[in-house]
């Protein structure tokens, strides 16, 4: 692996607590590590949206940020710089992703309606489930085997969506493509497959809006992995990728680099002019969208950062080494090694925990207690609520952006070792309390201290 493509100008301090406070933590978090204060957390992979360091240029950004109510300089920066990396005619500001989701959904969405997507992730699953319209997973078949090589699992299944949309289609507002797709471990859709979406859509008159989180990575593994593109710059590919759809919804706390922001981009001026009147419900007058200017600067700068091939080289090898290490030590995990995690087959690693007893939001709460490590269980717990039934079992390892070294890499290896050798120990969960949606952020549980206790026994 190449070394960091940056120098570290500043440091903070982490702190590892004792095995006796680690476990009076989990008590009082009713065993929900979104409950645990960062500050008793060693290595925080919780999530990488708004965790990564942010460069010099960006914080020189921050000093400048023109804080006006109404047309700020910050805000002609930042849409210039949406413009011209994703190419639609219209910028609304939002503070976050799921903010742009909620204000485009609320304009496009009415009940019943059905949503198709290469996988929705949970905070696009609840704004729709919210409009009482149904949330549908059509991944390529691959996705479904962790060992599968196939290089690109985020891909959409072309042919579930052409049934679809022939029966369904006057249901179907738009279709949403996630890339990359998180929820199948941050595995990129290629080209072809966003040109075979365009061309299908555009034959039963249904736009395409893109959830863009993670855009740059995706085109970074477009330019290494598909040979059409081996010679075309980053900045080149992702102006194509998004001229193959009418739109995207963005936050920019993952691949804009900032520790806040959001966008909705748009070709149409029609549904741009609803959103907007909705962003100023909700969010706030169009030229701030519930940012301050510094963080309209922060963004602006990320987003010109972000297609460098350097730093997506690095934070690409960076994840593939993390796996490479926990797969040497006998870990099931997702391949190949996705963009900005690495995703655990709990299932797999813990077959002695059912999936309503929770194994992934398990082996999250032995990796708080063995090594103050946090991570979040994609399976069962995040979307098993009602009638969904995810295929696996995952827990996301998602590495902050420009914030951990190797050496923070190795001792979660080692942390995974230990963990492993007394895996047969680690015991099931059973909720407690839980919310209507989302409920993985605020549930509480407990372990289950034997067979005869266990969900449905």
């Amino acid at each position: 692996m190449h070394p960091e493509p940056y120098r570290i100008k500043v440091v903070e301090a982490i702190h590892l607590l004792s095995p006796e406070l680690r476990e009076a933590r989990l008590q009082d978090a009713h065993f929900n590590l979104f409950k645990v204060i960062a500050k008793h957390v060693y290595i925080d992979l919780l999530t990488d949206s708004g965790t990564g360091s942010q460069s010099d240029t960006q914080w020189a950004g921050i000093v400048r940020g023109d804080e006006s109510y109404a047309g700020s300089r910050s805000y002609i920066r930042f849409e210039a710089a949406v413009k011209s990396l994703f190419g639609y005619k219209n910028v609304i500001a939002v503070h976050q992703g799921r903010a742009a989701e909620h204000l485009l959904f609320g304009t496009l969405i009415k009940a019943d309606m059905i949503i198709p997507s290469n996988t929705h992730f949970d905070t696009t699953r609840a704004n729709i489930e919210a409009l009482g319209a149904r949330a549908v997973d059509i991944p390529t078949p691959e996705a479904a085997d962790i060992n599968d090589p196939f290089q690109f699992k985020g891909n959409i299944d072309l042919k579930a969506l052409e049934k679809l949309l022939s029966k369904e289609g006057a249901h179907v507002p738009f279709v949403m493509m996630t890339i990359t797709n998180n929820s199948v471990g941050g595995q990129p859709a290629s080209m072809a497959n966003i040109k075979a979406l365009h061309e299908l859509a555009r034959r039963y008159d249904t736009p395409v809006y893109f959830d863009a989180a993670r855009f740059a990575e995706n085109c970074y593994f477009i330019k290494s992995r598909e040979k059409a593109y081996a010679e075309v710059s980053l900045i080149d590919i992702a102006r194509e990728l998004f001229s193959l759809g009418d739109g995207c919804v963005v936050s920019l706390k993952k691949d804009g680099l900032a520790n806040m922001g959001g966008v909705v981009a748009l070709n149409s001026d029609a549904v741009a002019e609803e959103v907007r009147n909705r962003a100023i419900l909700y969010e706030g007058y169009v030229t701030y969208g519930g940012m301050s200017g510094r963080d309209l600067e922060a963004a602006a700068a990320g987003m010109e950062e972000v297609l460098n091939f350097e730093y997506l080289r690095h934070r690409v090898a960076q994840v593939g080494y993390l796996g490479k290490g926990l797969e040497k030590i006998g870990i099931p995990t997702v391949k190949p090694w996705g963009g900005h995690a690495v995703s655990v087959d709990a299932g797999k690693l813990l077959p002695h925990i059912r999936p309503e007893n929770f194994p992934g939001h398990a082996l999250v709460v032995e990796l708080y207690r063995e090594g103050g490590i946090r991570c979040v269980e994609i399976g069962s717990l995040m979307f098993g609520h009602g009638d969904n039934a995810p295929p696996l079992e995952l827990v996301r390892l998602a590495i902050p952006r420009r914030v951990y070294t190797q050496s923070h890499l190795d001792y979660v290896i080692e942390v995974f070792g230990r963990v492993y050798k007394n895996r047969h120990r680690i015991k099931g969960l059973e909720i407690t309390k839980q919310a209507p949606f989302l409920r993985h952020f605020t549930a509480e549980l407990r372990e289950i201290d034997s067979k005869a206790e266990a969900v449905g026994v």
